[in-house]
């Protein structure tokens, strides 16, 4: 029924005020890039996500990486990669993660601990029309939504959503940059209110009329068999004229290009620009999200809830995600460059190059006009590290360690943001109406390291058997270590059937944390 709901993450050692970003007011030179939730920076913001129509000029998103057949077997997180390492270089990875990915017997979970947000996967490859396919187990419990979505940097979207009370059903959706089309209701404006100076993170949601009676029109239900016990292939099937979504090989839904023209926009509100693939666990539910978004996930989320008792997190079970690009010789719909680019900000698939640009930056203080923005920097700290002696003791290892660390507070004062969602202050009154000034839905996020996490033990088909939980009692709310009170090593465990363990990516510590942003509007009666 909305939008895509989806999580990000914020630095909480960074400084830097928010600037915010639409249409109609763009991010300044200095921060140049908008993310996908309206923030502006630098780094990661000008990466996967980054809006250029909201941004100080087009070029100030780096390409995209153009489609590529993948086939993603989720046994591993070896081509996973936390957002505040990622530069780029599609070809090292498969997936930007923010939040606590876990693999448990063969199978990625998607993780959301008592008092977080959730897990966020994001392709590193985009899609322009294709098919893609993921076969998967939803989370279950009130308030809990699992989604499979493509998702544009200009908010072009198809969904599957699933409210962890309703089993039975798929939730299908799309949008176009980001616009909603919701029966007896317009939408009129978007905020985003003050941080939560408890749990550290920012809201934006939906406000329904008392009664929730707002019913959208680009949102369809599709019936199965449980889809928490049950594993499923999910799988979209997208092309200029047309998307199909397709539970188990079996057609649910089409939807016709032709069926979305809007005659007072005169356009096609039909999700045509290239996508990232996203797989994400969060709290529809969460106790400070309005009302009406609350209603709509089935209710307030019970963090006292058996698979938070057990397991120490609610989980979704990813098995195989796949994706097929889609085979023609001219556009709309090519991936016969290295990456995609748009050239008016009406961003739509007329606007869009396929063509040969750079895609990776040398550091997260670059931007897509100064690619190489921080290089001579990052170089000399690798040479300082490639001619280390292994034997060096450990005086001065610590003295390096601090020089490093006064670097980065230096440059935190010194530098614009780098990391969507690394920002203090709250942003302002973005109109974002239903007009050309579309809504947005945010899938940016930060952090970084590895870690440890338990993952839910059970026998060899996946069901649930008596686990010792993870110990979080000294976890701080936001954190996303599974046990807080264990050591941090530089690599991640292997799972282990006896002990529930699985090895884990993205592990927070300290200020970190991840933040839910939600699609979001005011509906009000016409």
């Amino acid at each position: 029924m909305l939008p895509s709901l989806v999580v990000a993450a914020l630095v909480g050692a960074t400084s830097v005020a928010a600037v915010k970003c639409t249409r109609s007011s763009h991010c300044p030179e200095d921060s140049p890039c908008c993310s996908t939730y309206g923030d502006c920076g630098v780094g990661a913001f000008c990466l996967g996500g980054c809006d250029p129509t909201m941004s100080f000029s087009l070029d100030s998103c780096v390409p995209a990486p153009v489609c590529e057949d993948r086939k993603m077997k989720m046994n591993s997180l070896d081509r996973v990669v936390d957002i505040g390492k990622y530069l780029g270089d599609a070809s090292k990875a498969d997936w930007v993660s923010q939040g606590e990915p876990v693999v448990f017997k063969d199978n990625t979970l998607l993780t959301m601990p008592k008092d977080s947000v959730g897990t966020l996967l994001s392709s590193t490859v985009y899609m322009w029309y294709g098919n893609v396919k993921a076969r998967f187990k939803s989370s279950r419990g009130a308030g809990v939504i699992t989604a499979f979505i493509l998702f544009s940097d200009v908010k072009d979207e198809i969904d599957y959503e699933f409210v962890g009370t309703e089993l039975g059903d798929a939730q299908t959706n799309f949008y176009f940059q980001g616009i909603t089309n919701c029966k007896l209701h317009r939408r009129t404006a978007w905020t985003l209110p003050e941080r939560d100076t408890l749990s550290n993170h920012h809201v934006m949601s939906y406000i329904l009329d008392s009664a929730n009676a707002a019913t959208d029109e680009n949102s369809e239900n599709i019936t199965l068999s449980d889809t928490f016990a049950n594993f499923h292939d999910y799988e979209i099937r997208w092309t200029p004229e047309k998307i199909e979504w397709l539970i188990d090989g079996k057609l649910g839904r089409t939807l016709e290009k032709k069926d979305t023209w809007n005659a007072t926009s005169k356009n096609f509100m039909f999700p045509q620009t290239p996508s990232r693939v996203q797989l994400s666990l969060w709290p529809g539910g969460k106790e400070d999200n309005a009302e009406g978004t609350v209603a709509w996930a089935g209710g307030a989320i019970d963090w006292e809830h058996e698979d938070i008792q057990k397991n120490g997190y609610y989980y979704a079970t990813f098995s195989d995600v796949e994706i097929e690009c889609y085979k023609t010789n001219s556009a709309p719909g090519t991936n016969s460059g290295t990456s995609y680019w748009y050239k008016d900000e009406r961003g739509t698939n007329d606007t869009i190059v396929d063509g040969d640009k750079r895609h990776t930056v040398a550091s997260l203080q670059a931007t897509g006009t100064d690619m190489d923005k921080g290089k001579k920097k990052k170089e000399e700290k690798e040479d300082k590290e490639d001619d280390k002696d292994k034997d060096e003791d450990k005086k001065k290892e610590e003295e390096e360690k601090e020089e490093e660390e006064e670097e980065e507070e230096e440059e935190e004062e010194d530098e614009p943001a780098t990391i969507p969602g690394g920002v203090s202050g709250a942003p302002s009154d973005n109109d974002h109406s239903g007009d050309e000034e579309s809504g947005s839905s945010g899938s940016s996020g930060s952090g970084s390291g590895s870690g440890s996490g338990n993952a839910p033990s059970g026998n060899p088909d996946g069901d649930m058997t008596e686990a010792e939980p993870a110990d979080t009692s000294n976890c701080e709310t936001g954190s996303f270590n599974q046990d807080c009170a264990s050591s941090r090593s530089g690599s991640s465990q292997s799972s282990s059937e006896e002990g529930g363990n699985g090895s884990s990516a993205g592990a927070r510590n300290g200020a970190s944390a991840l933040a839910i942003i939600i699609a979001s509007g005011a509906l009000f009666w016409l």
